[in-house]
């Protein structure tokens, strides 16, 4: 504590600073006690760097916010994406792109395990897969855990990627290092025009779960199917059937009408605070 005094102008300044979740208004009743005044005018400064970061993907009549504890990258990568790495209070270091949480360290298994489980389950021969998406590096990883001969990693934004290596390189595991896999650079779409007819075993579809994404992937199936060997299957994160079903069941009709087949898995991410969906097809012989 110090204080400051200006006779000249019948005022005396306090300052007050605290540590952790002590408020330093706890001393106002003993100072409006102790000292004869007539006016009292309180301005709160906080020097931290605890922050609240709104939940984009909050339940309806919901809000909810992350803790912030530090803010490791804040950026617009060369391909338009904000990119953001923020230290969370209760979930860890986390990838956040355009506002909305992508992975965070703490639960990050959960998503990527049930995502490869999701589509071995259809089918255990994992002798190659196409990844579409994914920057964070967890789906890669997990595919090297499950024994695939190789992994063709299609990746928009190379930032993603450099970031995460650097901040969240549990997740990624330095799967980029790896013999085994590739990473082709751009747009995904685009790159797998040039990929021979039944490569893959496995594609795996990490993309943003929204309209436009559900547009775009609709847009290029035949040529996803065309990439995918015959009883080779397809696996895409589709969002959460509680917040928002109706995207889920858009995923869903996609699968179902190219396919003629769709299974619907889930996962409750602590860090996403609802079931997470990821949807598979088998291309059929």
């Amino acid at each position: 504590m110090s204080f400051h005094t200006f006779p000249e102008k019948n005022v005396i300044s306090f300052d007050f600073f605290t540590c952790g979740k002590k408020s330093p208004l706890v001393a106002l009743n003993i100072i409006k006690k102790e000292i004869k005044h007539t006016r009292i005018v309180v301005k709160n400064f906080d020097r931290s760097n605890v922050s609240l970061y709104d939940d984009i993907y909050s339940t309806s009549g919901q809000k909810k916010y992350y803790v912030v504890n530090d803010v490791l990258e804040d950026f617009i990568s060369k391909a338009g994406q904000h990119i953001e790495i923020l230290k969370l209070e209760e979930f860890g270091k986390a990838l956040f792109i355009d506002s909305e949480l992508q992975v965070a360290e703490k639960d990050e298994h959960l998503y990527s395990g049930t995502f490869v489980k999701s589509a071995t389950n259809l089918n255990p021969n994992n002798s190659n897969a196409a990844i579409i998406g994914g920057g964070d590096g967890g789906v890669a990883r997990e595919c090297l855990s499950k024994n695939f001969g190789f992994i063709d990693w299609y990746e928009l934004d190379p930032e993603v990627v450099r970031v995460c290596r650097k901040h969240l390189s549990k997740v990624e595991n330095k799967a980029k290092e790896n013999n085994l896999v590739k990473c082709v650079w751009g747009d995904a779409f685009e790159s797998i025009k040039s990929v021979e007819d039944s490569k893959y075993d496995k594609i795996f579809v990490d993309l943003n779960d929204d309209q436009y994404c559900i547009n775009l992937a609709s847009k290029n199936m035949n040529n996803l199917k065309r990439i995918l060997k015959p009883g080779g299957v397809i696996t895409a994160q589709v969002g959460s059937q509680d917040k928002k079903p109706k995207q889920v069941d858009n995923w869903l009709k996609i699968f179902s009408k190219n396919f003629g087949n769709s299974k619907l898995d889930k996962v409750f991410i602590p860090s996403f605070d609802c079931n997470w969906n990821f949807t598979s097809s088998i291309l059929k012989s």
